[in-house]
C-alpha cells in the first residue's frame, strides 16, 4: 500500500476528495487496472469489468463510499453485522455488491484495500490475481 508521501505527490490528488485520492493509490497499484473518471465519482476496471466504485453522495443520498463485490450472501451479512458502515448500493446491491461508508468514523484503509483485493480477485482473470500480493 502507498504511503503518505506517495499520496501526497499523485497527479491525481490535487483538488481532489482525499478518500478517492486514497483509494485509487491502493486499486492502481493491482495489474492491469484502470480508473474511470465519473465527476466526483470513480469507477476502476480491469480488462473492461468493474471491480469497485467510489460514490460520493450518489444520487444525493449524503453517503460517500466504496462499492465492492463479495461472494454470494456476504453483502447481507455485511449490513446485518454493522449498518452504519456496510449498505446495499443502488442498482448494484442485488447483484452482489456491498457498499463500505468512508464518511463514518475512522477509515480503517487496511481494510479498504482488502474489500478492494477481493473485489479484484472476483472480477480479474486468475493470471492477474495470481500476481496479487496474498497479504491484502
Amino acid at each position: 500500500m502507498p504511503n503518505e508521501d506517495e499520496l501526497a505527490d499523485s497527479p491525481s490528488s490535487a483538488g481532489e476528495d482525499e478518500r478517492l485520492t486514497r483509494l485509487a493509490a491502493i486499486c492502481e497499484a493491482f495489474p492491469e487496472v484502470e480508473r474511470e473518471y465519473m465527476g466526483v465519482h470513480a469507477r476502476f476496471v480491469v480488462r473492461k469489468k468493474t471491480f469497485a466504485y467510489f460514490l460520493n453522495d450518489h444520487h444525493g443520498d449524503g453517503i460517500v463510499s466504496l462499492c465492492v463485490k463479495v461472494v454470494p450472501g456476504e453483502n447481507d451479512e455485511l449490513i446485518a453485522s454493522d449498518p452504519e458502515r456496510f449498505y446495499r448500493p443502488a442498482y448494484l446491491g442485488a447483484n452482489g455488491w456491498v457498499g463500505l461508508r468512508l464518511d463514518v468514523g475512522d477509515t480503517d484503509w487496511d481494510e479498504v484495500a482488502a474489500f478492494a483485493a477481493n473485489s479484484y480477485r472476483l472480477i480479474a482473470p486468475k493470471r492477474l490475481t495470481a500476481q496479487l500480493d496474498p497479504d491484502i
